[in-house]
């Protein structure tokens, strides 16, 4: 398993790990598998979207924003009750196939750790596993 760094600079913010990811497959030398990405966080979490265009992300920031903001009336004493929402409406994993040594990823699909309560330094973990030769 490999675990990647990743630094955030904003409270909401959708940070393209996509070559990263790709990078570790690569060292896997698998040629056909299954790529997972985890992130352990609670206040975190990760997806696969378009990353083409960097406003696709920005958009979905601002959404994630409107729909849960970070001011409301929650119980939670640490203030980040909107942080953990959001975490859990993305979920902390994602399933990736990988065919012929890559990440059978869409032709503008992307994998994005989504950071919730930055800016802060996150760690991301990949676990490739091989097909059977």
């Amino acid at each position: 398993m490999k675990s990647l760094s990743v630094k955030t600079n904003r409270r909401t913010q959708l940070v393209d790990i996509t070559g990263e990811v790709e990078q570790a497959v690569r060292e896997s030398d698998a040629k056909s598998g299954v790529c997972y990405v985890y992130v352990p966080h609670t206040t975190a979490g990760v997806a696969i979207n378009e990353h083409a265009d960097p406003d696709v992300a920005n958009d979905v920031e601002g959404l994630f924003d409107r729909l849960i903001p970070n001011k409301g009336s929650y119980r939670h004493a640490e203030g980040n009750t909107d942080s953990h929402m959001k975490a859990i409406l993305t979920g902390t994993s994602q399933t990736i196939p990988i065919e012929n040594g890559k990440l059978a990823l869409g032709t503008w699909q992307g994998i994005f750790l989504c950071e919730f309560d930055g800016p802060r330094q996150r760690r991301v973990f990949v676990k490739i596993v091989p097909d059977p030769s």
